[in-house]
């Protein structure tokens, strides 16, 4: 008989189930922040990695922008050339870029469907630009390289004209 009074006793039942429920609510809600945590900082990782990129990309933009960069003429010590020691090339973002000039290529590039090709003499640049991400607060920065082709076409005198 004792027993069956001890099955029928249902005083401790609710407090069993009611920490049951908080112990599952507490790990739903553990990795529900862990997961925004994470998510928060992939999000902060790829602004960086934007960033970073569209400084490397804004640097190549400024040197292209100035047609002078491309002038041989006591720019160039050794094929290569830093254009942000000209001041007339702006650097708001603070990328380093080089301009080297490619000696190993001639003629026109592939796919340009140049036809009078004889009329012009063709430089061959290579731009390469390092951006960094602007935001101060954090520790590691993201670093982006980008390098851009640049051939500059140059009239040659024609004879006889």
């Amino acid at each position: 008989m004792k027993t069956v009074k001890v099955l029928k006793d249902q005083s401790g039942a609710a407090l069993v189930i009611a920490l049951l429920m908080m112990i599952a609510m507490t790990l739903i809600a553990v990795a529900s922040t862990s997961t925004s945590i994470f998510e928060i900082k992939l999000a902060g990782n790829k602004r960086s990695s934007t960033d970073a990129f569209y400084a490397a990309d804004s640097g190549i933009q400024v040197v292209m922008a100035n047609v002078e960069n491309f002038n041989l003429t006591g720019k160039y010590v050794d094929n290569k050339y830093d254009p942000f020691t000209d001041p007339n090339n702006p650097n708001p973002t603070r990328a380093e870029v080089t301009t080297y000039y490619d000696t190993t290529q001639e003629g026109a590039p592939r796919g340009l469907g140049l036809s009078a090709t004889g009329n012009f003499e063709f430089r061959h640049f290579l731009i390469e630009s390092t951006g960094y991400d602007q935001t101060e607060s954090n520790p590691i920065k993201s670093k982006c390289t980008v390098e851009e082709k640049v051939v500059r076409l140059i009239p040659t005198t024609q004879g006889g004209y």
